[in-house]
């Protein structure tokens, strides 16, 4: 009788231990009654026959969700969405009398569900898959803030994971995409043509210039000049050679040639 007594009291004892973890807060409930105080990380002990510690996370917690997303077109769009979350712990006790503890499934993703399909009926299904991907995502966050914020909730980010078109839009984004990146590389090369053709033009000019001033340099007397400077060259060859010239230009033979 005392060893099952002792055992009694021990499992008494046990369960009148509750312990709050980090990153979550106590909210207790005693006779049916949510009492205002919050329990923060420890160990508490209640009488478990009259009252319960209900633990309320307020970390960031992440909630996945398949959800198919109505577009502008009228298209349906099937999704993957995180939403990044987190409960305010001064508000623990009202959600958990106001919500329950069941709050993901009786708050969140009802506004959520109805937060993403007004949001995505104003963009068309190929932005979903572009650039205006982050602003539907700003969108949906916000909307849920204006609703969940004043009841405890704070929304960090809504993030669309991955996005599965249609299978005709998708081959038709390809080939709009494939046709754009061709048009790219087209003008490219004749850019590069262009600047080619530049580069010759300027070459040619360059040559002309250069034969122009050469041109405009030889006069008669710098001719004689370079005839006078010619013959001295050939004076001073120890080889035989004879040199024929109308006394302007000098037409060499040499002597292996005769």
């Amino acid at each position: 009788m005392k060893k099952i007594i002792m055992i009694l009291t021990i499992l008494i004892l046990i369960m009148s231990c509750v312990t709050v973890r980090q990153g979550e807060v106590g909210v207790k409930r005693k006779f049916g009654k949510i009492n205002p105080e919050i329990y923060d990380a420890g160990l508490y002990g209640i009488n478990p026959f009259f009252a319960t510690m209900i633990k309320i996370p307020t970390r960031t917690m992440n909630l996945e969700v398949n959800l198919s997303l109505p577009s502008k077109e009228g298209l349906t769009i099937k999704s993957e969405i995180s939403i990044l979350y987190r409960v305010v712990g001064e508000k623990a006790p009202l959600i958990v009398e106001n919500i329950g503890p069941s709050y993901v499934k009786n708050a969140i993703l009802p506004v959520f569900r109805s937060a993403s399909s007004d949001i995505s009926a104003n963009f068309m299904a190929k932005d979903m898959h572009s650039g205006k991907r982050s602003e539907i995502e700003a969108e949906i966050k916000d909307r849920m803030s204006e609703v969940l914020a004043e009841r405890g909730f704070i929304i960090e980010e809504v993030l669309l994971k991955s996005i599965e078109l249609p299978k005709e839009l998708s081959m038709a984004i390809e080939r709009k995409l494939k046709a754009e990146q061709e048009s790219m590389e087209m003008e490219f090369i004749l850019q590069i043509e262009k600047q080619e053709a530049e580069r010759r033009r300027i070459e040619a000019e360059g040559n002309r210039d250069a034969q122009k001033i050469l041109s405009e340099g030889l006069n008669e007397a710098i001719i004689k000049l370079r005839s006078i400077e010619a013959f001295r060259e050939l004076s001073k060859s120890p080889n035989a050679k004879i040199i024929i010239t109308d006394g302007k230009t000098p037409f060499l033979i040499q002597e292996d040639k005769l």
